[in-house]
């Protein structure tokens, strides 16, 4: 029997498995210290934007303009109303839009040729058009027909039925509708035809599989586009100036066409326009948010996050 010999050589390197910072181990390796890249770019094109806000900002107050007539005036009761009357045509000429939209919507692909080319010529007809033009349309329809007759259902006057509050409505709602009905044929053409196929071999009947299938998963493409449709309407309905309803914007051009004092008015109004936006765009933003939990892993930060991140990352850069 032979005794183990121990072959390996007496000046052979130490393992690779020595302990870091010993002698063996031989000297540690320098930290990397990383530079970031600067952009100059990024801070000339910054300061040119702030100059040039800076210059608009004294041109505007070297102007010709009383801006204690903007703050008097901004609540005054008859502007206040005015923006009332906006919200709520606003929001009912929506409802119009987005009801009639979807009844559009699935008449278009439809396969019956006749309500599938009724659908489009209704489009057709409303996206070709001006709204300007519609209103005027619908508030000189007693021209036309000045008597609405509907049998032993209905029997008046046109200008009594067409006041400037139904032809704001049907205005505003009818053209709605024409551009909600592409949203909405958009949105059920995104489902996956699978899902009917299934629904129909459960045998479910062809609405009930529109109603509980196509629609609501159909409305995580609809919502987006239509908040925006919404705050678009709210800046529409300027237009219904020109049918006499008394909306934001006829309601402070009437104090302005009365005290003189025009541009201040046109900018109360574009105060409140810009208030009911922002407040409508929030509500937006977060319905967006509602309906992307079912298609994305991560979603998108709030407002109140997207602050909390930036001012905890100053602190952080602060520190360092």
């Amino acid at each position: 029997m032979t005794d183990n010999l121990d072959k390996s050589p007496s000046d052979a390197p130490p393992p690779s498995d020595a302990v870091p910072g010993t002698a063996a181990s031989g000297p540690a390796p320098e930290t990397i210290k990383a530079i970031p890249v600067r952009h100059y770019g990024r801070w000339v094109s910054g300061i040119i934007v702030i100059v040039l806000l800076a210059l608009l900002g004294i041109a505007f107050s070297h102007g010709n303009i009383q801006w204690h007539t903007v703050s008097d005036q901004l609540f005054v009761s008859s502007v206040v109303q005015g923006a009332g009357r906006t919200l709520l045509i606003s929001i009912l000429a929506m409802v119009v839009g987005v009801l009639l939209g979807i009844v559009l919507a699935v008449m278009r692909l439809s396969k019956n040729p006749v309500t599938s080319t009724v659908a489009w010529l209704y489009i057709w007809f409303f996206r070709g058009t001006p709204v300007y033009v519609q209103l005027l349309l619908w508030f000189n329809l007693a021209l036309i027909f000045p008597v609405l007759n509907l049998g032993p259902i209905y029997k008046n006057e046109m200008t009594d039925v067409m006041t400037p509050f139904m032809c704001a409505l049907l205005g505003l709602g009818l053209n709605e509708a024409a551009y909600m009905a592409e949203i909405c044929r958009a949105g059920l053409l995104a489902v996956d035809e699978g899902q009917t196929e299934a629904a129909q071999a459960l045998g479910m009947s062809h609405t009930k599989t529109l109603f509980r299938i196509v629609i609501p998963q159909a409305m995580r493409v609809i919502v987006p586009p239509t908040g925006n449709e919404f705050i678009n309407m709210l800046k529409t309905s300027s237009l219904v100036y020109a049918v006499t309803y008394n909306e934001l914007l006829r309601s402070t051009s009437a104090i302005g066409s009365t005290s003189y004092a025009v541009m201040e008015m046109l900018f109360v109004a574009s105060i409140w326009y810009l208030a009911m936006t922002s407040v409508f765009s929030v509500f937006q933003y977060y319905l967006e948010r509602y309906y992307a939990r079912g298609s994305s892993r991560s979603l998108p930060p709030t407002v109140f996050q997207k602050i909390k991140a930036n001012l905890g990352l100053g602190r952080e850069r602060g520190k360092a």
